[in-house]
């Protein structure tokens, strides 16, 4: 009896068919603004904010939550919009890198970046700003990280502490150097 393969179109074409009609809606706000979506519940964040809401400064690199291109902040914290779907969002704020600088200008760590060349290609660089704005708030938040070396003291906001707080981002063209002296200037700028 001689085996039958389907290809990937037979099988998904199907798939795609049913689910359409299987679309929920999620509302949240988006760099301010209060956005409505109706998607398929399997949309993860970073495609509904690329593909839905044309926001593309938010990266798709590996799509397994390992390289931080796809950081945006959601209520406050950074998370890899990759691993996360949209509609587990629900009522959030979201910020992404478009929504950082405002009317006045850069947000002080985007002209930090620039100050510093803190990027090369700029593929992660969205990613690593939002990340490094948020290990700011982490650091005077005084949440240690897995190098702080006196968990009952306020975390010392070191080059060793800021590198391990931003090694969820990788950046293929080393630029790290300056990624980190860009968060140390906008840091020591705070204090």
């Amino acid at each position: 009896m001689a085996a039958t393969w389907m290809t990937f179109a037979e099988i998904s074409s199907p798939l795609a068919a049913s689910m359409a009609d299987k679309a929920v809606s999620v509302k949240f706000t988006v760099n301010g603004q209060r956005r409505e979506l109706r998607i398929d519940p399997r949309t993860t964040l970073l495609d509904a904010l690329r593909e839905h809401l044309a926001l593309t400064g938010t990266k798709k690199g590996c799509d397994h939550g390992q390289c931080g291109a796809c950081t945006s902040i959601v209520d406050g914290r950074r998370i890899n919009t990759c691993l996360s779907l949209a509609v587990m969002h629900e009522g959030n704020d979201i910020v992404t890198i478009e929504g950082l600088a405002t009317a006045q200008g850069l947000h002080p760590m985007q002209a930090a970046f620039i100050e510093h060349d803190g990027f090369q290609c700029g593929y992660c660089t969205p990613g690593q700003i939002l990340s490094a704005v948020c290990v700011l708030d982490e650091l005077s938040a005084g949440f240690p990280s897995a190098v702080t070396a006196d968990l009952n003291a306020a975390p010392e906001g070191s080059a060793a502490e800021v590198r391990e707080r931003m090694s969820g981002n990788i950046c293929r063209c080393a630029a790290y150097p300056n990624i980190i002296a860009a968060i140390l200037d906008v840091k020591g700028s705070e204090t």
